[in-house]
């Protein structure tokens, strides 16, 4: 009785992990149709790192329909974007050492995927935040909100 009352504990503990785990990371799809399937995501102020993944959908290369992910404050996104036409695809279009740059992926093609995470303590419950592609062009229709809630 005792063996099995710490099994369903450590069944709940372990259910309660994955769980915080996931609430601290999102998979946020990129397609051909210059889109992200996510419009607003939103950060529990108890997570310490966030990781969002990016998956690309579609079937057109990098070259041709690639797509990043890129957080600055919502102010900072289209200067971002504009400063980084000049750095090129190898630079997933973000100039080097950017300070607006919160966090981003690299651009990605079809079929590709990329992570990056981010000290969640750099953000403030205040400020109004966006997550955009930097892909030229992209940023018109590829772009969200980002909250830090409760």
């Amino acid at each position: 009785m005792f063996a099995k009352a710490v099994a369903v504990s450590l069944l709940v503990l372990a259910s309660g992990q994955v769980f915080a785990e996931e609430k601290c990371s999102i998979t946020v799809d990129s397609t051909d149709q210059m889109t992200f399937d996510k419009k607003e995501i939103e950060i529990s102020k108890s997570c310490k790192t966030f990781t969002v993944n990016l998956t690309h959908s579609g079937s057109l290369p990098k070259q041709v329909m690639g797509h990043n992910w890129v957080l600055s404050k919502e102010a900072d996104a289209q200067p971002v974007a504009m400063d980084g036409l000049s750095a090129g695809i190898d630079n997933s279009y973000l100039k080097a050492d950017d300070a607006r740059v919160i966090a981003h992926t690299k651009v990605i093609g079809a079929g590709e995927t990329d992570s990056v995470s981010f000290d969640v303590s750099k953000l403030s419950a205040d400020e109004k935040y966006l997550f955009f592609c930097s892909f030229p062009g992209h940023i018109s229709m590829m772009k969200g909100t980002l909250t830090l809630g409760d």
